[in-house]
């Protein structure tokens, strides 16, 4: 599947490809001036806070998103998500993968809160 921009343009998708899976994602994002899509982290293009990546889609296409080590754990713990792997086998334990779309803008949103603030 090609990449292809975001459905409803914004600031952040006028020059940057956008997965439409992720779409809905940085769209959620619009408005919020100190965001950014763009750049590569982890071999993806990403949503970014101040510079530092809070939620992207992986090279291998899986939505990802920075937040607590605990909040990782309990997550992963009830099957709400995994730790994610960059690829050299080390998992990290303040990076969550979840498949479960309908919960990815609330997820950014938090990430976005924790990468943010620290809260």
């Amino acid at each position: 599947m090609t990449k292809k921009r975001a459905k409803t343009p914004s600031r952040l998708t006028s020059s940057v490809e956008v997965d439409p899976a992720f779409a809905p994602v940085v769209d959620a994002f619009a408005t919020q001036r100190d965001v950014t899509y763009g750049g590569k982290g982890f071999g993806s293009a990403a949503l970014k806070v101040n510079g530092k990546i809070f939620a992207m889609m992986s090279s291998k296409r899986q939505f990802v998103v920075k937040l607590r080590r605990d909040r990782v754990e309990h997550l992963a713990r009830l099957g709400q998500g995994e730790y994610f792997d960059p690829g050299q086998g080390r998992l990290m334990k303040e990076w969550l993968v979840s498949a479960a779309t309908a919960r990815w803008v609330e997820l950014a949103r938090e990430a976005y809160r924790f990468v943010k603030d620290g809260v």
